[in-house]
């Protein structure tokens, strides 16, 4: 590391501390051709490659704008979904890897979608598993059902509420 004040490449590590959860590491220097200090911060790149080849910088805000989109006119959070985000990037992170494919940052999105909005999670899985037919959602849709561990039951107190709405509007009648 080149002393900012001297340009001497050598200088000695006097003091270091994590910072940002464990993502950057603080390392206070001493120069040792002039002996002033200087700070440097190192923070562990992640690449993310995509499909074409093409290499770029792994970045939470993509992530936050696609599940927003997906979100859209869905009763979440904004907190919850900078959550989401900043669990993505924990798993991905925790894997180890420098780069990692771009098909992964999108199933890492999938599974706390899943469990944060349905609806929004069935959107960003059109999108990312390019669904091209009718049948592309009944299969997801038959798949989120059974991972939520019911059949429809949104469906049945729907049901039963037209009907109590029914019963309701027939005795006023009377």
């Amino acid at each position: 590391m080149r002393c900012p004040f001297c340009r001497n490449a050598d200088s000695r590590v006097v003091d270091s501390r994590e910072v940002d959860e464990g993502q950057a590491i603080r390392r206070r220097r001493s120069c040792s051709a002039c002996g002033r200090r200087f700070t440097t911060s190192e923070t562990m790149v992640l690449a993310v490659v995509k499909k074409s080849g093409v290499t770029e910088q792994f970045s939470r805000d993509k992530v936050v704008t696609g599940v927003r989109r997906a979100c859209q006119g869905r009763p979440v959070d904004e907190d919850d979904i900078q959550q989401l985000a900043h669990r993505v990037e924990e798993s991905i992170r925790s894997a180890g890897a420098a780069e990692i494919p771009s098909h992964e940052v999108g199933l890492a999105i999938l599974g706390p979608l899943r469990d944060l909005d349905s609806v929004a999670y069935l959107r960003f899985a059109s999108v990312y598993r390019a669904f091209s037919s009718i049948e592309d959602f009944e299969k997801e849709i038959a798949g989120l059902r059974e991972a939520i561990g019911g059949t429809g039951g949104a469906a049945e107190t729907t049901d039963t509420a037209d009907a109590a709405d029914a019963a309701d509007a027939g005795g006023r009648a009377d």
